[in-house]
């Protein structure tokens, strides 16, 4: 409870400036930002904690940062919380983040509707423990109608067995008939993903210093922006939220045009 609590008078202690932030950020946010939450683990045991602990602060980290997208606008917000190279982690934190997972999706409803946000999620859900996959049927049935934001949780996803089991079922079809090879194109792919109707992320963000992507939507971040930052995500507050849509505002977009094509498409309105 300790550590909470020295987070929040950390938190108070910047608010003043963490306003004028918000306020600037408010022009540069994204339709779509994507987080890979990493350095609880880390975070806890440079405290002298358990990983498990640092788990659990960073299950508030998630709530506060999911009700600071909503309240910016945000539309879409997908979380990597569990990979498939997770399982291979240690039984006892394995199940420590099921458990803690179960726990928040409990906690968390009152507060998802409260906000209007529809929870969703992607990857090999069927893997997760009966409890767990219960509680996420709960909790989107329950917000199936939020209209707000939503937030999807990325449970036992790797992105290179989305693009395979897409890639699979592209040739079950092309083998019965079903599909003519020359129909294949990136949209036709990406209506296989489990993102299918999710637009792709225009920001995604890594804490905890790591600069890589770590087999997360591979295929759907061809075009985002990348912001890293050193502050592992125990520690990501709304202050780092908004330092990251500050960035991205003032980033220009090309998508493989030059900046000068866009400054004209700007000027005479024309795309």
């Amino acid at each position: 409870m300790a550590v909470v609590d020295d987070r929040r008078d950390a938190v108070d202690d910047g608010a003043r400036i963490r306003d004028r932030r918000r306020v600037s950020a408010k022009t540069g946010v994204p339709t779509h930002v994507a987080i890979i939450m990493d350095g609880n683990g880390r975070w806890a045991e440079e405290r002298g904690l358990s990983r498990l602990e640092g788990h659990k602060q960073g299950a508030v980290t998630v709530r506060e940062i999911t009700t600071a997208c909503r309240e910016r606008g945000l539309k879409f917000l997908t979380l990597y919380s569990f990979s498939t190279e997770n399982w291979s982690r240690p039984p006892d934190e394995v199940d420590g983040l099921m458990d803690l997972l179960r726990v928040y999706l409990r906690d968390e409803l009152p507060t998802l509707k409260k906000n209007g946000v529809r929870l969703a999620t992607i990857g090999d859900i069927e893997r997760l423990p009966l409890v767990v996959r219960t509680g996420l049927e709960i909790t989107k049935q329950a917000t199936a109608n939020e209209t707000g934001m939503q937030l999807t949780l990325a449970l036992s996803y790797g992105s290179r067995d989305e693009l395979v089991a897409a890639v699979q079922s592209l040739a079950r079809d092309v083998k019965t008939g079903r599909l003519d090879v020359d129909a294949i194109d990136p949209a036709l792919l990406s209506s296989r993903l489990q993102t299918a109707g999710i637009p792709d992320p225009d920001l995604v963000i890594r804490t905890s210093g790591e600069q890589r992507i770590s087999n997360f939507l591979l295929w759907q971040m061809a075009y985002a922006e990348l912001w890293f930052t050193d502050v592992a995500w125990p520690d990501f507050g709304r202050g780092e939220l908004d330092a990251a849509f500050l960035a991205y505002g003032k980033r220009q977009r090309r998508f493989g045009k030059t900046g000068a094509q866009l400054n004209s498409a700007s000027t005479t309105g024309k795309p």
